[in-house]
């Protein structure tokens, strides 16, 4: 078969199911993992044939797609504040909104030198790794996942930077040992009544301890990281959240009451989705 005929095969079978850019997106991003080629590359090469392992490859990625499993996982790979990253069912994928949160960190803290920076729910160890490699700074991480860590680790020996990840549940956890100039967490904080405007691909493959929190307890993460950081941020150190769009005003009169002076920041779509408190 032929790259031309393989692309409309591809546009025929998930036609129904992802708008055409998207599709064509999906295709790009497979022919650079499976062929090596760039998107100007697919263009200029309609009449390359390709041979049964790369067919076989993206048959598979077909059908994964069709069941809206995510493209970065059926790669295994995606891109996050410049960095590569592995990514797998064990953890979220890294979204723009969140290379919003960590330039906010960068900008504030550029200039300063030994910084002690802890990321909590740290995932894939985007937020904890794209710190490390923009920052003078000693960078530590919390999850509560050993399978989310192993992700973590690799993807800090990718990228050549150290981190000092560990497994810890943050709810029960009294106090933190050390003290730190930043504090920052994008923790679980889609509450189950928001589900219905989620997109399937998120609903059926993406981990939902990192997602999902009661109705009746959203702000449970804030309130238990913005009570540690009482005691644990060093004078003129800041905690940084990636916040629900929804429950913006909530979150920064928690913090407050916890007594953080808090300011809430837009992403490019207009939506308060970022939180600084300081003490």
């Amino acid at each position: 078969m032929r790259l031309s005929q393989l692309k409309l095969q591809f546009i025929d079978h998930l036609k129904d199911g992802y708008p055409s850019k998207e599709i064509e997106s999906f295709f790009n991003i497979l022919a650079e993992k499976y062929l090596g080629m760039t998107r100007l590359e697919v263009a200029l090469a309609p009449e390359l044939a390709l041979n049964e392992e790369q067919l076989s490859a993206f048959e598979s990625a077909l059908k994964r797609l069709k069941q809206h499993e995510p493209v970065q996982y059926i790669t295994g790979e995606t891109e996050f504040f410049g960095l590569h990253f592995l990514v797998d069912k064990n953890v979220l994928i890294p979204r723009p909104e969140t290379e919003e949160l960590v330039d906010w960190i960068i900008q504030d803290n550029k200039e300063l030198q030994n910084l002690k920076i802890l990321d909590i729910g740290t995932g894939s160890g985007c937020i904890a790794i794209s710190l490390a490699k923009n920052l003078k700074a000693e960078v530590t991480a919390f999850d509560i996942s050993e399978a989310a860590l192993k992700t973590a680790r690799k993807n800090a020996k990718l990228n050549k930077v150290d981190v000092d990840f560990r497994k810890l549940d943050i709810l029960k956890l009294e106090k933190l040992q050390e003290r730190y100039d930043i504090i920052v967490s994008n923790p679980p904080y889609v509450r189950e009544q928001e589900k219905e405007q989620m997109q399937k691909n998120v609903l059926d493959h993406e981990p939902k301890t990192a997602l999902f929190v009661d109705d009746d307890d959203a702000l449970i993460f804030y309130k238990k990281i913005a009570e540690l950081a009482q005691v644990s941020l060093r004078q003129n150190g800041a905690l940084y959240f990636e916040i629900n769009q929804y429950l913006h005003e909530e979150t920064r009169d928690l913090v407050e009451n916890l007594g953080f002076e808090a300011e809430l920041k837009k992403d490019i779509f207009g939506n308060y989705r970022m939180l600084k408190a300081v003490r």
